[in-house]
């Protein structure tokens, strides 16, 4: 998509499919009007979990390669679970901190390429590197401040019952926030125009990233959210680098190199270690 479009122009694009999907979905729910009070909160995610992340992200993949964006967002679950201890007040043993290190370490080796001394003398890693570092602790964020407020809006949302659609009423108003935040950039860029240009293979991934990646994907993991503990959802982020490596190298040629191999392997063993009880 990135070879066709802006990012200012592909984020709003997409999540406005992303609206029309969930609106959808709220149609066969019992319809329940959210608090005044809390749509500071709600705007708040949206910026977050949508205009930001999405940013960040499509931004960093312009210089970075998938693979390693992929290795990099498996570190989430260890940024969850901190903030999991120091926000809703999840348990942090010593084990889970050494999980922690060894992610850290790993994510480190597949951004230098396993070159530590040429990282740290600053001739390795790009801008891309940093921006998706930052968006992989974003979402982390965005996950536990999820969680919050659907713990503290369960009553006004769906009467405190999980899986009673509070989830996805939640999420819809979270993304037509995030949905209104990025549109100034593709206004300012008028990107619109660059839309009438598009091959017919670009439509399909915009269609693709819409639909799946920002109607169905934020709908099951709001969904996700409000059933289990939010350390609990992130355990299954593991399986995006396996899936990216798989799809990358016949799409885009990425191959996996061993290095990365290496480094994805100490994220995945430190994310799990972050997990155990």
């Amino acid at each position: 998509m990135l070879q066709e479009l802006n990012p200012t122009t592909i984020i709003p694009v997409r999540f406005g499919m992303g609206v029309l999907i969930l609106t959808a979905a709220n149609l066969k729910k019992s319809f329940r009007p959210i608090r005044l009070e809390a749509m500071p909160k709600l705007a708040l995610l949206g910026f977050l979990g949508i205009t930001l992340h999405s940013w960040l992200q499509a931004t960093g993949l312009m210089t970075v390669a998938a693979t390693v964006t992929a290795w990099v967002i498996a570190t989430i679950p260890v940024f969850v679970a901190i903030l999991g201890w120091a926000i809703l007040g999840e348990r942090l043993s010593l084990l889970r901190f050494g999980g922690i290190a060894l992610a850290a370490l790993g994510a480190v080796i597949v951004v230098s390429g396993g070159d530590l001394r040429a990282l740290l003398a600053g001739r390795v890693g790009t801008v891309g590197d940093i921006l998706i570092g930052i968006s992989a602790l974003n979402w982390a964020i965005f996950t536990v401040l999820s969680k919050r407020v659907l713990r503290s809006e369960a009553h006004y949302l769906s009467e405190g019952k999980p899986g009673q659609g509070g989830a996805i009423r939640m999420m819809l108003y979270v993304m037509v926030f995030g949905w209104i935040f990025s549109l100034p950039g593709m206004i300012f860029d008028k990107g619109w125009l660059a839309l009438g240009t598009l091959s017919p293979q670009g439509w399909w991934a915009l269609v693709f990233l819409g639909v799946a990646c920002s109607g169905l994907a934020y709908l099951f993991w709001y969904e996700a959210l409000d059933r289990i503990a939010a350390t609990q959802a992130g355990v299954f982020l593991y399986f995006e680098p396996l899936v990216t490596a798989v799809v990358a190298w016949p799409l885009l040629g990425e191959a996996m190199t061993s290095v990365a191999a290496l480094g994805g392997a100490a994220i995945l063993f430190g994310v799990w270690l972050v997990n155990q009880r």
